[in-house]
């Protein structure tokens, strides 16, 4: 480690975990006490959502390896109904590992290689490691002109993100890494959980959030004996893993939480961090990881079943950054099944989501209690060599959503993403065929309209989730929700139509798809929206309700 300062920087002593307090308070605090305040705490707030994500499965390894556990739900739900996290324990093991803790050790430094050094002996701007998002726009980041030195506890922050989400790309060459060619390190691939559309649970304050993702030993999840967290493993050289130890790592969760996809080195003086060595680590290939990887939906891949010559294989499902988390609730609450009888899933839904339905089933967790489903991710361009945009979203709803019970209620949740999908592709439709018949290109007024049909029903469909309670009749949920999404798709499809130009009133002659000829008016366009928008959402149509 190269610093002149003589002193370290104790991160199981010195603040650095950025904090919301549950009174609305901000604080930076030191891992001791993260764990010690953390009924006190609301959430992490890191400088990024992915940072947020990378410092919470941190946290979640320290956890797992402190307790060596928890063994099953009968533990977890002891952990639980305390009221705070076993504070002895987690002491005792923060003071066991405290030098591998230390961001300035001169032999073991915090999650890097302390001689680390490429042929030249050379080592570059912090900018490597600081992920300002978009990459290289000064104007959307405070720093207008780079990060050229570090506090040591922010530097902290970016070490453990840049491990989880650095983005791809030619790397410094590290002396003793077998890939470097003409002192390069070429592209392989981004930091691991930069592959992941990240999913997880959060309660009501931090003790809370790590207890609903701390996941059981016996939970199906692949665990070896020698799981264990980067910090209680021999430290990492220069070479990335080869051989048995790549085939068989990462172990379980406390191995892949602290995956080691790089290998660097920070360069201090008394004043902070002025330079950075980022070369590349352990790789970690994600197809058919969701054995193991329990922070993310997986899709199934056709197009990496050929590749890699195998009858099944699933990648980890990336969030869409235009679109709401709860559009994609499917993913977050059911396996999607095959389209024939028989087909493996084409979408399996988050692990850490059937640990949650495992809480409630086995009556560790009351059902009425509510959880956040929180979705964090980064979106690569350029080959994956920037951070293009990170996106982050919740979804708030009762744990009884996930029970073996509620199979209708969770029907019911889905079916009422696709009542709105289908509205508001009524909607879309209705804006284009405006657009036509006054002679004018429909691709922009359509997604306009889409953008604007799903932001009206952004909120009222948290708060219908929200009050899907055990208990609920789901056809009468679904039909109640059917009719707010008349109402507001309804008065959007009126209002296009009453501001109609006069040319998309007199209308004109189009081709349809077919090769037809058809004469298009706006007061056309109009009746095909009301007979889809009746289409899509049948439950409406019962007698009491007017129709159009």
């Amino acid at each position: 480690m190269a610093h002149d300062s003589g002193e370290g920087f104790d991160l199981t002593e010195c603040p650095w975990i950025p904090v919301r307090r549950c009174d609305g308070g901000e604080a930076e605090l030191s891992l001791r006490e993260v764990f010690e305040q953390a009924p006190a705490i609301r959430r992490l707030v890191g400088d990024l959502p992915t940072q947020e994500f990378a410092l919470l499965r941190l946290l979640l390894a320290v956890l797992h390896d402190a307790l060596d556990g928890p063994a099953d739900t009968e533990e977890w739900q002891e952990l639980w109904k305390a009221e705070e996290l076993p504070a002895e324990q987690l002491r005792a093991y923060l003071d066991r590992y405290r030098d591998r803790f230390d961001l300035l050790h001169p032999a073991t430094p915090f999650m890097q290689v302390a001689d680390l050094h490429t042929a030249k002996e050379e080592y570059f701007s912090l900018d490597r490691i600081v992920a300002d998002v978009p990459n290289g726009a000064p104007f959307f980041t405070m720093r207008a002109r780079g990060a050229r030195r570090l506090g040591f506890a922010e530097a902290a922050r970016w070490l453990v993100h840049a491990h989880a989400f650095d983005a791809s790309g030619i790397k410094s060459g590290a002396v003793g890494d077998q890939r470097v060619k003409n002192g390069k390190g070429y592209p392989q691939g981004v930091g691991w959980a930069g592959n992941l559309g990240g999913v997880f649970l959060e309660g009501d304050d931090l003790r809370q959030t790590l207890l609903l993702n701390l996941i059981s030993s016996d939970f199906d999840i692949r665990t070896d004996d020698g799981d264990r967290p980067v910090w209680a493993m021999p430290p990492a050289g220069a070479a990335a893993l080869r051989g048995p130890e790549q085939v068989y790592r990462p172990y379980g969760l406390r191995d892949l939480y602290t995956w080691q996809t790089r290998r660097i080195r920070l360069f201090a003086d008394d004043r902070g961090i002025h330079g950075v060595l980022l070369c590349y680590g352990d790789p970690l290939e994600a197809p058919n990881q969701h054995g193991r990887e329990p922070m993310t939906a997986w899709r199934r891949s056709p197009a990496q079943e050929k590749k890699l010559g195998k009858n099944l294989v699933y990648m980890p499902a990336e969030h869409d950054p235009t679109r709401s988390a709860w559009r994609g609730l499917e993913s977050l609450l059911q396996n999607q099944a095959g389209r024939q009888r028989g087909e493996a899933a084409a979408r399996l839904r988050p692990r850490v989501m059937d640990w949650a339905a495992r809480l409630v089933n086995d009556g560790a967790l009351d059902e009425g209690h509510f959880v956040s489903a929180r979705t964090v991710g980064a979106r690569y361009g350029t080959q994956q060599s920037v951070i293009d945009e990170v996106t982050e979203d919740r979804v708030n709803m009762r744990i009884a959503l996930f029970a073996e019970e509620a199979a209708e209620l969770r029907r019911a949740a889905v079916g009422a993403v696709a009542d709105a999908d289908r509205a508001v592709l009524a909607l879309g439709y209705l804006a284009g065929g405006i657009a036509r018949a006054a002679g004018l290109d429909d691709a922009a007024p359509r997604a306009q309209a889409r953008d604007r049909g799903f932001g009206g029903l952004d909120m009222p469909f948290r708060t219908w989730l929200e009050n899907l309670a055990p208990g609920a009749d789901p056809q009468e949920r679904r039909r109640d929700w059917q009719r707010q999404v008349r109402r507001i798709i309804g008065a959007i499809g009126r209002e296009l139509v009453d501001t109609a130009g006069e040319a998309a009133w007199s209308g004109r002659v189009i081709e349809t798809d077919g090769g037809d000829s058809l004469w298009l008016t706006a007061g056309q366009a109009e009746r095909r929206f009301w007979s889809e928008l009746n289409s899509a959402l049948p439950l409406t149509q019962a007698p009491s309700e007017p129709g159009e």
